[in-house]
């Protein structure tokens, strides 16, 4: 069985452990290592076309049959288009920690750093809430994979990183962790911390191999999220957040959109049984907010 990934160190990282959970039913995995253009790009994401930076390349090489099974961190998969023809998400593996993380180099939490403290951080949707819950610091894009970026803080060049939870604990980098970031205070990134398997459409003998690895919880909170993503026509440069969970039986979901500089935030949630309705619902309620503008502007 072909496993296709990025060939960064996170990537492959979460591509070894679905091939060891597909080992355990027997099955024989080869890694297919693709260095894609998010990857090679040092600039600007939004530069470069921003969506499906990440997954373009591969998308394509699995369609034309190059290898099985495709590993995607599903915050990198564009939410607001469908994945190319003859290709769907097979399998949602059970959700990790989807809060996001900041490593400073004094040991500081973000409410303890001093004013004008250098945050470096990639993600227009942490930058506003950044700005908006925390005006006092100076937040600076920073790219490149978590090591990379570690070793420029570590260089003096920040004095804090945010970084995702889930991403340190694969790479075994947790212990940098200064502290962890509440959810009701920074609202995760839609399908923060879920990792997805991509299959093709009549490939039945693969679909059947990962149906194990399929979580219905991760599932529902996943599709709840990207609906309202959806909905909103999210694109790479809106600062759009969205975090859903199973609450007794229903799927709860909470979402907000910002203005690029933080000023302007709208929120909104709803619970229902209906994954997918739920993330429709909170949707509308965030442009009925005048959602639909900020998110427009912010493509400019």
């Amino acid at each position: 069985m072909r496993i296709g990934t990025r060939s960064s160190p996170m990537a492959v990282a979460q591509a070894e452990k679905v091939a060891r959970a597909l080992r355990a039913q027997g099955v024989r995995t080869e890694l297919v290592k693709i260095s894609t253009s998010g990857d090679k790009w040092t600039g600007s994401l939004a530069a470069l076309g921003g969506k499906g930076a990440f997954t373009r390349e591969l998308d394509a090489m699995q369609v034309e049959g190059e290898f099985e099974i495709g590993v995607h961190c599903l915050k990198d998969v564009p939410g607001d288009v469908d994945l190319p023809a003859g290709l769907e998400i097979g399998a949602y593996c059970a959700r990790e920690d989807a809060r996001d993380a900041v490593i400073s180099l004094n040991g500081r939490d973000l409410d303890d750093l001093r004013a004008g403290s250098v945050i470096g951080t990639s993600s227009v949707r942490r930058t506003a809430q950044l700005s908006r819950f925390w005006p006092g610091l100076k937040v600076t894009p920073i790219r490149g994979n978590a090591n990379s970026r570690l070793s420029k803080l570590d260089g003096g060049g920040f004095d804090a990183l945010i970084l995702a939870v889930a991403g340190l604990e694969r790479i075994g980098l947790e212990h940098r962790l200064t502290g962890v970031i509440d959810p009701g205070r920074m609202i995760p990134a839609v399908g923060a911390g879920v990792i997805v398997l991509t299959i093709r459409t009549h490939d039945a003998g693969s679909r059947e191999l990962i149906a194990g690895l399929d979580d219905a919880a991760t599932r529902a909170a996943a599709t709840a999220e990207r609906a309202m993503l959806r909905e909103l026509g999210g694109h790479c440069h809106s600062p759009i957040a969205g975090h859903a969970s199973m609450v007794d039986g229903a799927i709860s979901l909470t979402g907000a959109v910002y203005s690029l500089d933080g000023a302007e935030m709208m929120t909104a949630s709803a619970t229902g049984a209906d994954a997918a309705p739920v993330g429709r619902e909170v949707a509308a309620a965030l442009l009925e907010q005048g959602a639909g503008k900020v998110i427009a502007d912010s493509a400019q």
